[in-house]
């Protein structure tokens, strides 16, 4: 869960900046890792709660 919050938060940031700034380069890192994070929570598999 926590994984595609991050993603999502990094893909908004991504963006807003493409959007509405002159963006450098390397903001659209925030891309590949927004994505990437994106897929490896989708196919990440589920830890067991350990108690």
């Amino acid at each position: 869960m926590r994984y595609k919050i991050a993603a999502a938060a990094m893909l908004a940031i991504w963006a807003v900046a493409t959007a509405f700034y002159q963006a450098p380069g390397w903001i659209h890192l925030l891309l590949s890792g927004g994505l990437a994070l994106w897929i490896y929570g989708v196919v990440a598999p589920p830890t067991a709660n350990k108690k």
